[in-house]
């Protein structure tokens, strides 16, 4: 199986999730998504007043330099462990 095809797999193995990852967690997977998805964050810093939009800025911007390859493989693994934890 391709790397994408695990990737995409994994991205729809989270819907599946029967508890909540922790906020910290879901960051962590959103940024590792984004980059793998997307590549090195371009977008503006949200305002002072998003925090929610800052966190999640910031969790990306910290995955800078990171290849996509990388990205994708990080995230298969975290969701691998969620896994254990939320299904």
């Amino acid at each position: 199986m391709s790397l994408d095809q695990q990737f995409n797999e994994a991205a729809e193995k989270t819907k599946t999730f029967t508890k909540r990852p922790t906020d910290q967690e879901l960051l962590e997977l959103y940024a590792l998504f984004k980059q793998a998805s997307v590549g090195d964050n371009t977008t503006d810093k949200p305002g002072m007043f998003d925090l929610k939009g800052k966190a999640k800025w910031q969790v990306w911007t910290d995955k800078k330099g990171t290849s996509q390859d990388a990205a994708k493989e990080a995230y298969i693994k975290l969701v691998e462990e969620l896994s254990a934890k939320y299904l």
